[in-house]
């Protein structure tokens, strides 16, 4: 009883009043507190509501024209598309889903313009074998703008000495606009930008699709079934609870974990070698990242260098720290259901190459290290944008393999064009489709970390 009189707020602990006694305490003004009492109760009896004691503030919507599965920088930046491409100011409700609640909430506080972008360039190197791939990569830079140049390896030696040449036949430099920022403050600018513009934020995962289908024909004769989804079911975080939500259309932006969602959806459920059963080839993957201090490294002029074994590493701040690592190989590939970081990885895979490239990292000191995750895509590591063939209301803006950060305004432009206007207007993405998956037409690029 005493229990249930603290859950209806008569117990110790809450603000006193009442009557002040003899010896200074305090008696209730129990006129006031039955009054409350009675209040209470009646709320909780049948046929009365019970606002006061149940707090809904908490749950999604029960009804948003998109649903976006997650609230990552590619997630957030679909969102500010939507809104930003609107016909008018809350012509479209969109909730942002987001499970990981220390990507969601756990972020600096830090303002939109304020990235701490560093200017130091990106520095490629490539060797005999893949030199004719840079040297067109570097062309159709440049055809877009962009301030690169292509350097000799005596070019490269004279521009950074402490770098060692041996086995580069050609590198690319950005000289300009180039360099990394701080991704963190990027992603709360982001979110407070689109919840000033209305987008709803919720923390809980997706655990369900309510749709309907039918059969239908593809141009080829293949029997197959067309799918809507109608709602989404959100569950909240340590909890049973879920809402169910009406939506008009889900983008999955979910990361390492949107394959999981495409299936909740019924992707890649049909028969092996068809469309219907076309699995999204996005999982994730466990990659390791390490901080080291090296007072005889590179030092302030030193660009992101990504060399020809996939090692990379760049400046961070400005006390001889460097950050880096490399991505495993498909053999060594870590446990991906932790976040433990194997300390003998750099020691034997990743030490060993930076010695080689820059003899000065040979007294370095290891700080400290973490582990993230990659929306890894198995088949050709590039993104998935754009709609589903058969479930005709999921867009996709994942699968980009660790570099989800780079084009995260782009992608976010062009899911949220397709979504409103049904074609791709600023940037033709139609190479990223699913449908590459189902006719095996790799999209390849050069030098992925």
């Amino acid at each position: 009883m005493f229990r249930r009189l603290l859950r209806l707020g008569l117990g110790p602990g809450l603000p006193k009043r009442g009557l002040r006694t003899r010896r200074g305490g305090f008696t209730l003004d129990w006129d006031a507190k039955v009054s409350e009492f009675k209040k209470k109760i009646e709320c909780i009896l049948p046929g009365k509501q019970s606002e006061l004691l149940y707090d809904t503030s908490y749950l999604p919507p029960k009804q948003s024209d998109v649903v976006i599965v997650g609230g990552g920088i590619l997630g957030l930046s679909v969102a500010f598309w939507l809104k930003k491409l609107e016909s008018r100011r809350g012509a479209i409700r969109v909730l942002v889903v987001e499970q990981d609640h220390t990507e969601y909430l756990a972020v600096v506080d830090a303002p939109l313009v304020d990235l701490q972008f560093n200017p130091s360039g990106c520095l490629l190197l490539a060797s005999e074998k893949d030199a004719a791939t840079l040297e067109n990569n570097v062309k159709m830079q440049r055809q877009e703008g962009a301030k690169v140049c292509l350097m000799s390896p005596e070019q490269l030696q004279n521009k950074f000495p402490w770098i060692n040449i041996e086995g580069v036949a050609v590198a690319s430099y950005g000289m300009e606009d180039e360099g990394w920022f701080d991704a963190r403050s990027l992603l709360q600018g982001l979110r407070r930008k689109v919840q000033s513009m209305g987008v709803s934020l919720c923390q809980g995962e997706v655990t369900r699709f309510i749709t309907s289908s039918n059969q239908a024909e593809t141009s080829s004769g293949e029997q197959v079934v067309m799918r809507r989804i109608h709602k989404v079911h959100v569950k909240m975080d340590m909890s049973l609870e879920y809402q169910p939500v009406e939506c008009a259309v889900v983008i999955n932006a979910a990361g390492a974990w949107s394959g999981k969602i495409a299936e909740l959806a019924g992707i890649g459920k049909g028969l092996p070698g068809t469309l219907q059963g076309t699995k999204l080839p996005v999982e994730p993957r466990k990659r390791y990242v390490h901080l080291w201090h090296c007072p005889q490294g590179p030092g302030l002029e030193t660009p992101l260098v990504a060399d020809i074994n996939g090692v990379y590493f760049r400046r961070e701040g400005l006390g001889s720290k460097y950050l880096g690592g490399c991505s495993p190989t498909e053999e060594e590939e870590p446990d991906p259901t932790n976040l433990e970081v194997d300390h003998d990885f750099f020691q034997n895979k990743v030490w060993p190459h930076l010695v080689q490239r820059v003899p000065s990292f040979k007294t370095l000191e290891v700080q400290s290290a973490w582990a993230g995750y990659y929306d890894y895509n198995t088949f050709d590591q590039n993104g998935v944008v754009g709609p589903h063939p058969l479930v005709v209301n999921m867009y996709f803006a994942t699968g980009f393999s660790g570099r989800g950060l780079q084009h995260a305004p782009g992608i976010g432009r062009a899911v949220a064009e397709v979504v409103l206007e049904g074609q791709f207007k600023t940037i033709d993405m139609s190479p990223f489709l699913f449908t590459r998956f189902y006719v095996g037409e790799k999209l390849q690029e050069y030098s992925i970390l």
